[in-house]
């Protein structure tokens, strides 16, 4: 009896495990697709940023968009009056190792690597990178809410 009550409780246990929502990172319907645009966007962020385009960074963020980077964390006006300052001048950028990881039918984290040749006022900027870009899909447009920087280990 207690052999069958164990049984039992494991296949539930089981069963609600395999029920529950939670992220969704093998090829789901739709992923390569929704992967696909998010890297695309991603790679759109990378030339405007080379090109000083804070127009482009005006819609491609949420208003509520948070960058974490090697001085701190900042807001939206602050990262679109940085992309279209002078300060920065962007020769080079590579990225790959692309994975996403989609929470839930409106949030998908963007993972991948970065490396750049890249001065601001003078100084060369850490690189290579793991990025963490975080997308909320707000009016039917996927919007840009989170980035962050970890400088890669040689």
């Amino acid at each position: 009896m207690t052999t069958r009550i164990l049984l039992g409780l494991a296949s539930l246990g089981l069963l609600a495990s395999a029920l529950s929502p939670g992220p969704v990172t093998w090829p789901a319907p739709g992923q390569d697709a929704l992967k696909d645009s998010l890297v695309a966007l991603e790679k759109e962020s990378w030339r405007a940023w080379q090109h000083r385009d804070g127009a482009f960074f005006q819609k491609f963020l949420s208003d509520d968009h948070v960058k974490v980077g090697f001085r701190g964390v900042t807001d939206k006006s602050v990262v679109v009056a940085g992309v279209s300052s002078p300060a920065c001048v962007v020769h080079s950028f590579a990225v790959d190792s692309f994975e996403l990881t989609t929470l839930n039918p409106t949030t998908a984290l963007l993972t991948y690597h970065a490396a750049q040749q890249t001065l601001c006022n003078g100084h060369t900027v850490p690189s290579p990178v793991w990025v963490s870009s975080l997308y909320v899909r707000r009016g039917g447009r996927w919007l840009n809410a989170m980035y962050q920087q970890t400088q890669a280990l040689p």
